[in-house]
């Protein structure tokens, strides 16, 4: 019976045998004991021949024959099947067996001290894996098994002759002299370099020295690849670039790699050069399928790239993989969220590049022509330059702590609110070929593309190509040529970026009352009201941006949200019970009759109370007691939400009503030209024919209608028959004709 700490009575019995031909554990117990390492199974997992009762048997099929043999000589006390983990094959899922070899070891110990100073010096991304994952590895070092029983490899370069002397070559110019031939065309593996032999140059000794049969560890060459990859030392110049490119400031692979790749890399670097090979390492996740299992050609559940890349494009997958998640978090792959990349980042961004060129062919614009400065430009314009600035800033930094997250976020965000906010807001600029417009975004777009070049390479590359390098003189030839995007904190607008993202919430605001009281956008509205604050704090500009978004003809300021909303309070029963029993309906009625509006403002603090008189004695009551509902009075629709207020006008005059009908004009006409196929700059000649509402409608807003739908001529049908396009709800029909 031996002692053994690793040895649990949580599992099985608290008793195990001890096999240290097969285990580590069990090898490093034995030993300490004594007791020699027997081995009776051969390579192939078969016991020997000449081992009794199961000789010739596969490991794990011997066991019936051992317990049929205990049993029959009376040596078994009690068989109960138990099972435990096993080691299996991930490919055939055959048994397999640890077994004892011998080995060349790299004495990795010795410089542990060295490792862990290094690693003190290293950043990790994710930082818990430092002292966690890899520092457990470092601190628990074992010497390192360098050698591998196989035939393909690099071959150990050790030779041995029959007295026992060791040789270790360093090179094919030390190998011709110890042979006394040019082994300088040498190919140094199997089997060539084994039948190179010559005399042990160990004083004294005769005999011929011959290569040992182990090659090394594959992780040994990926370990050495920082100064293998140039011949250091021996090929001329190899030093001076050596020492150029090491460390490499970064390195990045799959977490796993902890205790291969990352390993191999410091301690080879640390035992030469007394430096790890690396300063920064970023531990990457594992890729999963959509069903969240790890993906497994036995599976079948595999994404071969180049089809993925082929469907998608390589910019989709490398965003996805780069974006999609923490780079140290498993994440799910499948066609569904690369498809959700292109749609909402990259074709948003390539969209608004042809804009842009559409746009700027058509009103004959190139860069460098006479433009506003940035403050002079309008309010919107102003905001995307500080806004790119303000991108410049964070992604440089994100790219820098190597958070390739943090920077899909950006990008992503900034995509959405150039292409959903700063375009949509300024189409009618782009249409008149407003200068400062067309300037402001190509130099978004310019310094855009070069933020997202790094993770896009391709279409950032294409993009460059159409957008600058034809209108550019002296541009760099390539995105991935061109200079960084100045990072310049001063070029921010702080307060400007806060009022735009008000605007902005407003803005959403006023959507949803307009969805909630029913009324679509196109119909124009009186007035829309905000809070005194709100409407303070924001610039005229911003608030002209507002009223034309929303469709009201004026914004104008309230004091209190209470001046626009109905409040209704009433007991909450359930909770009035718990304390005041018998006298909740008393109570509940002191509610009702109380100020409503005052109960609300009272009682939106946290452990506010209020008042109530019951029977002549005013008694407190808590906000989980009182529920208050809210309408808006009649003729207005409310939306609140984190303090801030937006309410609509509902009323609608006839003059608004036909605005209205104008805009549906507007909107039957763009989407005849769409599929006329008639480019955005094409001028129209246009024909119509209305009842008499829409035909007031039609004269009071001709103007507006002949700019909106780019009409050289508009003149009422004597033939409503003949008129391709029509509305009959609308009472409205036209044809469009290219001039």
């Amino acid at each position: 019976m031996l002692e053994a700490d690793y040895v649990t009575t949580e599992d099985g019995t608290g008793l195990v045998h001890q096999s240290p031909a097969f285990g580590a554990d069990d090898m490093v117990v034995c030993k300490a004991y004594g007791l020699p390492v027997v081995n009776p199974v051969e390579k192939d997992g078969h016991f020997a021949d000449d081992v009794p009762l199961v000789g010739g048997q596969f490991f794990r099929h011997a066991n019936t024959d051992l317990v049929a043999d205990l049993t029959e000589r009376n040596l078994l006390f009690r068989h109960l099947p138990y099972e435990h983990s096993y080691p299996h094959c991930w490919r055939c899922h055959t048994a397999l067996l640890y077994y004892a070899q011998p080995s060349w070891y790299v004495r990795t110990t010795a410089v542990k001290e060295a490792l862990l100073r290094e690693n003190e010096k290293t950043t990790w991304f994710p930082e818990t894996i430092k002292w966690g994952r890899y520092g457990d590895w470092l601190n628990n070092n074992i010497d390192w098994a360098v050698s591998r029983s196989r035939y393909w490899g690099t071959p150990l370069p050790i030779w041995r002759c029959t007295e026992g002397h060791q040789t270790c070559v360093g090179s094919l110019a030390e190998l011709s002299d110890l042979t006394g031939t040019d082994q300088s065309g040498l190919d140094p593996h199997r089997p060539y370099v084994d039948a190179v032999t010559f005399r042990c140059p160990a004083d004294g000794c005769s005999e011929v020295a011959t290569r040992v049969p182990e090659v090394i560890d594959a992780w040994f060459d990926s370990g050495s690849m920082p100064f293998a990859q140039w011949g250091y030392p021996h090929v001329e110049g190899s030093k001076e670039k050596f020492e150029a490119a090491y460390p490499a400031d970064f390195i990045c692979e799959a977490i796993d790699q902890t205790r291969g790749w990352f390993y191999t890399l410091m301690a080879v670097g640390t035992t030469v050069f007394d430096q790890s090979s690396y300063k920064n390492v970023l531990c990457l996740g594992h890729i999963l399928a959509e069903d969240g299992r790890k993906m497994s050609k036995h599976l079948g559940n595999i994404l071969e790239p180049i089809p993925l890349m082929d469907e998608h494009g390589a910019d989709a997958v490398r965003w996805f993989m780069a974006c999609g998640g923490s780079p140290w978090s498993a994440r799910r792959v499948g066609h569904n969220t690369i498809q959700e990349t292109v749609r909402k980042v990259l074709l948003t961004y390539w969209n608004t590049v042809a804009f842009h060129v559409l746009y700027a062919r058509t009103a004959d614009w190139t860069p460098g022509g006479v433009v506003p400065p940035v403050a002079e430009r309008p309010v919107l314009d102003r905001w995307l330059h500080a806004e790119t600035a303000a991108l410049a800033v964070e992604v440089t930094a994100a790219y820098e702590r190597f958070d390739t997250q943090r920077i899909g976020s950006l990008l992503g965000q900034f995509v959405d609110d150039l292409s959903n906010w700063y375009v949509r807001r300024s189409r009618r600029r782009f249409w008149d070929g407003d200068p400062a417009a067309l300037q402001t975004l190509h130099d978004t777009l310019a310094t855009l593309t070069q933020l997202m070049a790094p993770l896009v390479p391709f279409i950032t590359e294409r993009v460059w190509q159409d957008l600058v390098v034809p209108v550019t003189p002296g541009a760099p030839t390539s995105v991935h040529l061109s200079a960084w995007p100045a990072a310049r904190a001063e070029d921010t607008d702080a307060d400007l970026s806060a009022s735009v993202a008000v605007a902005r919430r407003l803005v959403e605001l006023g959507r949803a009352a307009r969805a909630d009281a029913k009324v679509k956008t196109r119909q124009p509205l009186r007035v829309a009201m905000i809070a005194s604050a709100a409407h303070e704090a924001l610039s005229e500009e911003l608030l002209a941006e507002i009223a034309d978004e929303l469709n009201v003809s004026t914004i104008q300021p309230f004091s209190s949200s209470f001046d626009l909303l109905h409040f209704e309070a009433k007991g909450n029963f359930r909770a009035l019970g718990k304390r005041f029993g018998k006298d909740t309906p008393k109570v509940a009625a002191a509610i009702a009759a109380a100020d409503a509006a005052a109960l609300h403002a009272t009682l939106s603090a946290e452990d506010s109370t209020f008042a109530v008189d019951l029977d002549g004695q005013m008694v407190e009551v808590y906000r989980d007691e009182v529920l208050i509902s809210e309408r808006p009075h009649e003729g207005w629709s409310v939306a609140n939400d984190q303090g801030e207020t937006v309410a609509l006008d509902l009323e609608l005059t006839d003059e608004l009503r036909r605005a209205g009908l104008a805009r549906d004009v507007i909107r039957m006409i763009q989407e005849a030209r769409k599929t006329s196929g008639f480019e955005v700059s094409d001028r129209i000649a246009l024909t119509w024919s209305a009842g008499p509402t829409m035909a007031q409608a039609f004269a009071e807003h001709a103007g507006l209608i002949a700019d909106e739908v780019l009409a050289a001529s508009m003149a009422e049908s004597d033939d409503p028959a003949s008129l391709a396009f029509s509305d009959p709800e609308l009472g409205f029909a036209f044809n469009v004709f290219r001039v």
